[in-house]
């Protein structure tokens, strides 16, 4: 019996320790005013609305939401490789964003980028800051561009993620290709580029115009060898005024 007891008053002990640590903690958060914290590590933070919609998240590569996850009740990023980074979301939960940068050396040499990128509503992106260095041997390509795309199809992530998911279970190369350009014709999928500025690949670096079939049809540059030039093209890819001459 007296053993018994003893552990009673152990247990008693034990619980109001407990309760009294989480009552201190509690009080510490409830104060007044912002916190202030010095050094914090974290794998991922999720800025959140009063109501619990998330409308950011920070996140480390393995923490990145990819499909093996919901976000406000949606499946996100299905299938994307995973980058540390953010994401952004709008006020009905829908991804509208995000910031992701990666890089790291390889068997070629090294690879390296990064994406700040703004979405038309319940679609995919439609500007973006993108800068990307790769390394193949003795050979280094950089550019650097602010891009703006249109999205024609009316369809949104949900349907977009379907589309790619039966072009991806075709088995047979020929047909995926087909059903990817039968797809990207109809412009369900895919992006027609309209305006580029900055450093290209060629080592040009200017201000690109693209028709709404996405084909080139000004350029305002400074070439690979500092030239300065001013292009004009037709629907057909040929020059018709230049200058200099």
């Amino acid at each position: 019996m007296k053993k018994i007891n003893r552990e009673l008053v152990i247990l008693r002990t034990f619980t109001v320790c407990i309760f009294a640590s989480m009552a201190v903690l509690l009080f510490a958060f409830k104060k007044a005013g912002n916190q202030k914290f010095g050094t914090i590590d974290v794998e991922r933070i999720n800025i959140v609305e009063a109501d619990g919609t998330v409308k950011m998240v920070i996140t480390n590569v393995e923490q990145f939401p990819n499909g093996t996850e919901t976000v406000n009740g949606i499946v996100t990023n299905k299938g994307r490789k995973k980058r540390s980074g953010m994401i952004y979301f709008n006020e009905e939960g829908l991804e509208c964003g995000g910031f992701i940068y990666d890089g790291a050396k390889n068997k070629n040499g090294h690879s390296s980028g990064l994406s700040l990128t703004y979405d038309r509503y319940d679609g995919d992106q439609v500007m973006q800051l993108l800068t990307t260095d790769q390394a193949r041997g003795d050979r280094r390509v950089e550019s650097s561009l602010l891009i703006f795309n249109d999205r024609k199809g009316n369809v949104n992530n949900e349907e977009t993620t379907k589309i790619w998911e039966e072009i991806d279970s075709i088995k047979d190369e020929k047909l995926r290709r087909e059903k990817r350009k039968e797809y990207t014709d109809k412009g369900l999928i895919g992006a027609t580029r309209r305006i580029m500025l900055g450093s290209t690949r060629g080592q040009s670096n200017g201000l690109f115009l693209f028709g709404d079939d996405g084909k080139r049809r000004g350029m305002f540059y400074v070439d690979k060898n500092n030239n300065i030039k001013l292009e004009a093209y037709n629907d057909k890819g040929e020059i018709t005024h230049s200058w200099p001459e």
